[in-house]
């Protein structure tokens, strides 16, 4: 057990720090800029007063970044409370007043009473390179469809038939939209040099596409109010929605060739249906350490995927999906499952008799999922590439 504990409450600009003893006596109480100066000052104060002190915080990324790093060049333990668990257990300590020396003194205290706190575990360089590639490229993906939406509403008020016809999920759609947006500008073009413009620009099924857009002209010979101006803007916002698409290439480009350099990354493209992007964020989720889950249970739980009893008075067997779990590990695994379905015989055996017993889609999904995640941990902890032996067509 430590000697002191020194809790953190993490600020932008401050940060806050309360160190107690073992009977809960504050040592030290003192607020700190974000900064390398002060925050060494801080550590070596710390450490003065005893070698053997934990440190908690109750953020671990974003503004506690700088303060982790130096806390693991120092070689010191950093426990991790969230911000929702300090709120709740402020509420048991005397007095109705929130200010930042007693949030760092409860999160002091919680770590010194509590023994279920998990450590913070620094995550190698290329798993740290994949978090920021697959948060930027999820990023995109969000402003991608929002965009898309808008370039929808936009096209709708001014050409309703060729927004029924196109996908604009698809490159080629978009690309059409840059160059033409209107029925008369359609119809003057033509199918055959429409085509021809489309295929200038590398778009695939050109033809198909041009005749769909032909055809919606044809169907509308009104001229809306708005029209030119309108369409300007469909053109508009289609060129960034290329340039979105163009971005989104690049970090795919950068994530294959990240995600090739890491250790397991054979091991864990094996699994069918785990391709290199999911692949990529199950690192970016859990570091690609099996060393932090003690076993396959402690990452489904990690992931969302081993359910919670939520039980009370008569009502027994009432189980709920965890409302602390990793929403990015989560998804990764469901789209893994579901990709699972048409490339692996097993996955859809399991799947199917899952169905069988009368569970409706996403149920099969998720318990498909859950005994993934038990073969992946497997593979990784034994460094064994996926094989008919690690079935996921084991009984549930």
């Amino acid at each position: 057990m430590p000697e002191i504990w020194a809790g953190v409450d993490i600020g932008k600009t401050h940060h806050h720090a309360v160190v107690i003893n073992a009977a809960g006596e504050r040592l030290l109480s003192r607020r700190i800029e974000n900064d390398e100066t002060e925050l060494l000052a801080l550590i070596g104060d710390v450490l003065a007063a005893s070698d053997d002190v934990l440190w908690a915080v109750d953020l671990n990324h974003g503004g506690a970044a700088l303060l982790i790093a130096l806390l693991t060049a120092h070689d010191q333990p950093v426990a991790y409370l969230t911000g929702l668990a300090v709120h709740r257990a402020s509420a048991t300590y005397r007095g109705e007043r929130k200010t930042d020396a007693k949030d760092a003194f409860v999160i002091a205290d919680q770590a010194r009473i509590r023994r279920d706190l998990g450590l913070l575990r620094p995550g190698d360089e290329i798993a740290v390179d994949l978090r920021t590639l697959t948060n930027r490229r999820l990023d995109l993906v969000f402003d991608r469809t929002r965009q898309i939406n808008r370039l929808r509403a936009q096209l709708l008020e001014i050409f309703p038939a060729l927004e029924r016809s196109l996908d604009l999920t698809n490159k080629g759609p978009v690309m059409l939209l840059t160059g033409y947006q209107t029925p008369a500008a359609i119809r003057r073009t033509g199918a055959k040099r429409l085509e021809t413009w489309l295929k200038n620009r590398k778009v695939k099924g050109a033809a198909a596409l041009a005749r769909t857009a032909v055809e919606a002209a044809q169907a509308q010979h009104t001229a809306l109010p708005g029209e030119n101006l309108a369409a300007a803007m469909v053109a508009r916002v289609a060129k960034g929605v290329m340039t979105l698409e163009e971005e989104i290439a690049e970090l795919d480009a950068l994530i294959e060739a990240r995600f090739r350099e890491h250790p397991h990354a054979e091991v864990i493209r094996s699994l069918p249906g785990m391709g290199t992007r999911l692949g990529a964020e199950f690192i970016a989720a859990t570091g690609g350490d099996m060393g932090a889950f003690s076993s396959a249970d402690r990452l489904a739980g990690f992931a969302g995927l081993a359910p919670q009893p939520r039980d009370s008075g008569r009502v027994s067997g009432n189980l709920r999906r965890p409302r602390r779990y990793h929403r990015g590990l989560l998804r990764a695994m469901y789209l893994s499952a579901m990709a699972s379905l048409k490339s692996c015989p097993a996955s859809k055996a399991y799947y199917q008799r899952k169905r069988s017993e009368g569970k409706g889609h996403k149920q099969p999904v998720l318990a498909l999922a859950r005994r993934r995640i038990n073969v992946l941990w497997a593979m990784i902890r034994d460094r064994t590439c996926y094989s008919a032996s690690h079935s996921v067509a084991a009984p549930a």
